[in-house]
């Protein structure tokens, strides 16, 4: 018992120390010891870790789960321990809701089969986020997380402790200039060494944990990379589940009317019935023929055009053309009536009018 209040004692006496010490710095009425140059770097580098490594976790957070009220329900199931519940996504759900609207219109009919491919494909794109979220959490926020929360508040618990040791250093270097006698100044000078013994180590331990920085930075640069590696892989998966969905949809039969369209309309048209073989597109009739088709080819200038159908390349001389894309046209001297010059950004070639609807 009496030892315990003794030790009770000398931590309030220690506690009081310090916090003189700290009101004496604030004011200005008392010196401290610096830390080195090189310490000073170590500590700022990781505060600028801890900063970073935070915001980018949290803004993956939000690439991952867009959702603010979903992260906040995943966050209290973390904090309960408890398992998050499986949901649907909202690729998903789109993907169910169009099955079910195919069904309703018929998997016979070409609108209800189209409706159900799309909702396959939709659940497929819902099944590789979920894989790509999963990935991501376990190599690339998980490690990331765990710096926070075990490594830099290792960091954060040895830099208090050397503050501590500063102030009680400084504390001493104090009394030790008060002391008058002799006996008084020997005992201050003892105190003054075991506080300065006390305090390099405390550094010591710090910096050796500072140090540690670069390994983070290495560990997190291997997570990036997985981080990237993941997202490549997700893209990837999405590209050719839209792929294969194009290929089959394009084996649906397509209607184009432009019942839209009035005389007054914006745009000329140059329409013609669905595309035969390149080799072999048909010249236009006279009564399609377009004013705007007329000018064109009268002029050397250039007019935007919009892609009907989509068109593939029979030769390196030809551009292959998506549907609903716009593309810039112009009439070249002795190329043949049937085709007109396209270019898409820095690709140009050779494109059916057949193929296109002339923009004002």
């Amino acid at each position: 018992m009496e030892f315990n209040v003794r030790r009770l004692a000398a931590d309030a006496g220690t506690f009081l120390s310090r916090a003189v010490q700290f009101t004496e710095e604030k004011f200005g009425q008392a010196e401290r010891t610096e830390l080195d140059a090189h310490l000073e770097t170590l500590l700022s580098r990781a505060e600028s870790t801890k900063h970073w490594t935070e915001k980018i976790m949290k803004q993956t957070e939000v690439l991952l789960q867009p959702n603010p009220n979903v992260r906040m329900e995943d966050f209290l199931y973390e904090i309960l321990d408890k398992k998050v519940p499986m949901r649907a996504n909202n690729h998903e759900l789109l993907g169910e809701c169009m099955i079910d609207s195919g069904h309703e219109f018929g998997p016979g009919t070409a609108y209800g089969s189209a409706l159900i491919k799309c909702g396959e494909t939709e659940k497929l794109l819902g099944s590789a986020e979920k894989e790509f979220i999963q990935s991501s959490a376990i190599n690339f926020l998980t490690p990331f997380r765990n710096f926070i929360e075990g490594d830099f508040k290792t960091i954060s618990k040895e830099r208090k402790l050397l503050q501590n040791k500063r102030l009680d250093l400084d504390a001493a270097k104090n009394r030790l200039k008060k002391a008058r006698v002799a006996d008084a100044r020997s005992a201050a000078e003892t105190e003054l060494r075991i506080a300065q013994s006390e305090f390099d180590r405390q550094a010591e331990i710090t910096r050796l944990l500072l140090e540690g920085i670069g390994s983070t930075h290495a560990h997190h640069l291997r997570c990036l990379s997985d981080f990237v590696d993941a997202q490549a892989v997700y893209y990837a998966q999405c590209y050719q589940y839209m792929v294969n969905l194009q290929k089959q949809l394009g084996s649906f039969p397509s209607t184009f009317s432009n019942n839209n369209q009035t005389a007054g309309s914006s745009s000329s048209s140059i329409w013609v019935p669905p595309a035969q073989p390149a080799a072999s597109l048909p010249a236009p009739p006279p009564s399609q023929t377009s004013p705007a088709l007329n000018e064109l080819r009268s002029t050397s200038g250039t007019r935007k055009a919009r892609v009907l159908y989509d068109y593939d390349a029979a030769s390196s001389s030809e551009l292959s053309l998506l549907s609903d894309e716009v593309i810039t046209v112009s009439s070249v001297p002795d190329m043949d009536s049937d085709w007109l010059m396209g270019q898409r950004g820095n690709q140009k070639g050779k494109v059916p009018i057949t193929y296109l609807e002339l923009l004002n």
